[in-house]
């Protein structure tokens, strides 16, 4: 499993690919790589995901520049390139400052 540290710096420099959910989620959401990159740069681990379905992942909360909040939920495994599965920003009546469900 990798690191937050190497996970924050893989975002943070685009090292990362999109399943084919989070793809079009980031479309229908308007989340650009650049929000990632910002987001993933600060991001923290929220929830942990170790017996995920294809592998373990784990829920990130990061900030872009202009404060959006992101929901990041990536693999952790020692891959070249980080898979985002799906991402989303976090709805303030279901997520206590964003890092703890309600």
């Amino acid at each position: 499993m990798k690191s937050l540290f190497d996970i924050r710096k893989q975002l943070a420099s685009g090292k990362f690919e999109f399943s084919r959910h989070a793809f079009k989620r980031a479309i229908e959401r308007n989340i650009s790589d650049l929000e990632i990159m910002e987001a993933g740069s600060n991001a923290f681990i929220i929830e942990e995901y170790p017996e995920d379905k294809y592998s373990p992942s784990v829920l990130l909360l990061g900030f872009t520049q202009r404060e959006r909040p992101l929901h990041l939920q990536v693999t952790s495994t020692d891959a070249l390139f980080i898979k985002i599965l799906t991402l989303y920003e976090p709805d303030a009546d279901h997520w206590d400052n964003y890092s703890r469900r309600k």
